[in-house]
């Protein structure tokens, strides 16, 4: 009888396992994030690449999205996204990417705080009396470029 009872206890213990992991993929399914209009057609597209490397780019979507670009292949890049979040909040941000980097611009980028004046201090000392292999690696960039 004991091996009826555990072969018993195991198919049901089996049975509801898998239903268990049936249910939690049922949840993650119904959970998972849809994508932001999703149902936004295509109301503009253009794009435009020239032999000199210059390009630019504009789509705009039904539901309001703007992505727009332009610059020179390699050399810079500004551009504009502006969609409404899924709270209502109209957001914009503009870039320009170039020799100093990518440099958004947006009110709903967070703001770092200042820096503390013992830390800028601490910063301030480092950068005036390098360490010797920081005198070499300087050196070696020098060289590079």
């Amino acid at each position: 009888m004991n091996a009826e009872l555990t072969k018993q206890l195991t198919s049901t213990d089996c049975t509801m396992y898998k239903l268990f992991i049936l249910a939690a993929l049922v949840a993650c399914a119904v959970a998972a994030p849809r994508p932001i209009g999703e149902d936004a057609q295509v109301v503009r597209y253009d794009i435009q690449a020239e032999t000199d490397g210059s390009f630019s780019s504009n789509v705009e979507l039904t539901d309001g999205t703007i992505l727009s670009q332009e610059g020179q292949g390699g050399v810079y890049a500004k551009g504009l996204v502006s969609y409404t979040s899924p709270e209502g909040i109209p957001i914009q941000l503009t870039y320009v990417a170039d020799e100093n980097g990518y440099q958004p611009q947006s009110d709903v980028l967070p703001i770092a705080p200042p820096i503390p004046e013992d830390i800028a201090k601490s910063i301030r000392y480092i950068q005036e009396h390098p360490t010797p292999e920081e005198l070499a690696d300087r050196e070696v960039r020098a060289r590079q470029f």
